[in-house]
């Protein structure tokens, strides 16, 4: 990755199964993605994702299996 990457802004998105990822801050989020609200160098998103992110689980997975038990 080259220099530009690693300092240039980005953002942490979150989908409509509550899983997260990593988009470029000022770009248009890919479709089904909305910003979580995070925004910062790529190390500080990702580190904000594992702190966050405890259940890696779709919430649709997560729904039924709660209504199994």
């Amino acid at each position: 990755m080259g220099d530009a990457q690693e300092s240039r802004p980005y953002k942490v998105v979150l989908n409509h199964e509550e899983q997260y990822s990593i988009w470029p801050a000022g770009r248009e989020n890919a479709p089904g993605w909305h910003d979580e609200g995070t925004m910062g160098t790529r190390e500080e998103c990702l580190a904000h994702i594992e702190e966050v992110w405890t259940d890696m689980r779709p919430l649709s997975l997560r729904t039924r299996m709660a209504a199994q038990s």
